[in-house]
């Protein structure tokens, strides 16, 4: 524990972390833009295991106790793994069987849901789909910072809008949906 609070002091004296960091505002590097790319992906397979676990909660009531077990012990021992290439196949293993363990233990949750109105699962899809394919499509284009950071905030809020005003053209038009895009837009202008 104390080698992990020392390199994190000595990096941080150096400017390699922390706040002073996000406030630089160059260029990205190739090799971050690299970075960038294969953790977005990464996130995308997690969380595609993790609507397999809940579907597969759905069709064969897998999720309970065990699998949040199952989920926490997987966590456990993927970061008790050391970061190092000869291990990347099995912490890559380890997270996509923690998420896939996760959706399945959220899998009772989302049937709860279904059963309720399944309009709110396909709302909350959509829109973090939309959040997120903005967030990437952000990291992988820009080049600079400062257009990493604006573009992935207006490009999902703009996009957001976009989606609630094609879903309320088609269900329906209500004064609440009416006043999100009011405020939304001000809030974006």
């Amino acid at each position: 524990m104390e080698s992990l609070f020392g390199q994190s002091q000595r990096r941080r004296r150096a400017g390699g972390s922390g706040f002073e960091s996000l406030k630089r505002l160059g260029h990205i590097s190739p090799a971050v833009q690299s970075h960038l790319k294969h953790v977005y992906l990464t996130l995308c397979s997690a969380l595609a295991f993790s609507a397999l676990g809940a579907y597969l909660h759905i069709l064969l009531n897998v999720g309970g106790a065990l699998t949040t077990v199952g989920c926490v012990a997987s966590i456990a021992f993927l970061i008790s793994l050391p970061a190092s290439r000869d291990q990347e196949r099995n912490r890559l293993a380890l997270l996509m069987s923690a998420a896939l363990l996760q959706g399945a233990s959220v899998g009772p949750l989302v049937d709860l849901v279904i059963d309720l109105d399944s309009r709110i699962l396909v709302t909350a899809f959509v829109g973090t789909a939309v959040a997120f394919a903005c967030f990437s499509g952000a990291a992988i284009i820009a080049k600079r910072r400062e257009y990493l950071y604006l573009g992935g905030l207006l490009s999902s809020g703009l996009s957001i809008l976009l989606w609630l005003q094609f879903a309320t053209s088609i269900f329906g038009h209500t004064s609440a949906t009416f006043m999100f895009e009011v405020m939304g837009t001000n809030l974006k202008l």
